[in-house]
């Protein structure tokens, strides 16, 4: 018998009301993003099984949604608003958005607080009404962070007047979850090209690479308690740690760009102090134990996915591997601890 709970942090929802704002720039013919037309121009106009399938699940967060966990295993789900979120909209329509929907999440998790939790969704269009509604979601909803959809309208949250969200989320005490979006205009033509922008690649090269940016940016120095959690196993950059430490200190040193500042320490020691990986998508004993073994065993935490990839084979993918006391980590106590559970 197990010694844990399965507790899934990166699993995904929407709203009605966003589906009918993306239907609505989709019909305008106005969007310019080609990331948004090519990720959901497909989910919402496919008749195939599974975008129709993935576009029901991400709807139910009630008693739909309940069954799916009880058929596969899984005790808690951490819900975060799909990507892109809130963050194709010009500055009024998102706050206005994110509010309404933390609301609706809010009132989801009531209704199954033991099985349900919950990421506030921000809007960093506009970093102080971010930075307020992230306070009410934590305090007046009861949610454990914020969930960011990686780039903002092309723009990267290394910038400093995106700042006060992170200001906020660390004097809160909560975790920002820095998820993927398809990658920005500048970044997606070779990838859209070969049909690789999405999960199969393009997200982890654009959240891996704003991660990476959010880390030389000096973000952690300004900020040295903010945790921020990264889905897909750290977007392969626990993979890169020696390379990384190397040649950054080597680019710092060699003065070859004026903004890359020296940092306080290596950026390996940010990855092990200052952000945590789930594995949501990334159901393979080998990846998980290595990044286990690089990163720290209290840094790596369980997530299925949901609905993107949900397979009920994955979930029990780690039962037998490992000690019980790293299972129990994996799977429970570093998410209770990360989102205060």
């Amino acid at each position: 018998m197990m010694s844990y709970q399965r507790i899934a942090t990166e699993e995904a929802f929407a709203t009605a009301e966003l589906f009918n704002l993306y239907r609505r720039m989709l019909e305008s013919g106005t969007v310019q993003d080609p990331g948004f037309l090519s990720l959901w121009g497909f989910y919402l106009r496919s008749p195939s099984e599974r975008a129709t399938r993935v576009i029901e699940r991400l709807q139910n967060i009630g008693a739909g949604r309940i069954a799916d966990m009880d058929a596969t295993g899984i005790d808690m789900h951490i819900l975060s608003l799909t990507s892109p979120g809130v963050q194709v909209f010009d500055a009024a329509t998102a706050v206005a958005v994110a509010r309404d929907t933390n609301d609706q999440l809010a009132a989801a998790i009531a209704k199954h607080p033991t099985r349900l939790a919950g990421l506030a969704a921000v809007a960093p269009q506009n970093p102080r009404e971010a930075a307020k509604e992230l306070e009410r979601g934590v305090r007046g909803l009861g949610l454990k962070g914020a969930i960011l959809n990686s780039h903002t309208l092309g723009e990267y949250l290394d910038d400093p007047k995106f700042w006060d969200l992170f200001a906020a989320a660390e004097a809160l005490d909560v975790p920002v979850y820095l998820h993927p979006n398809s990658p920005s205009a500048g970044l997606i033509q070779p990838l859209l090209q070969r049909g690789l922008d999405g999960a199969i690649y393009g997200f982890g090269v654009d959240t891996g690479m704003h991660l990476l940016a959010l880390i030389t940016s000096g973000l952690f120095d300004r900020f040295p308690k903010l945790k921020i959690v990264v889905g897909h196993l750290g977007e392969a950059l626990p993979f890169w740690l020696f390379r990384l430490d190397y040649m950054h200190g080597a680019t710092v040193a060699s003065r070859r760009y004026a903004f890359m500042k020296p940092l306080r320490r290596k950026v390996s020691d940010y990855m092990r102090e200052n952000v945590y990986v789930t594995s949501s998508g990334m159901a393979w004993a080998p990846a998980i134990q290595f990044c286990q073994q690089v990163l720290g065993e209290d840094r790596v935490m369980y997530a299925m996915d949901y609905p993107y990839q949900f397979e009920a084979t994955e979930v029990v993918a780690m039962d037998h591997v490992g000690t019980d006391a790293a299972r129990a980590r994996f799977y429970e106590l570093n998410a209770r601890a990360v989102f205060g559970l």
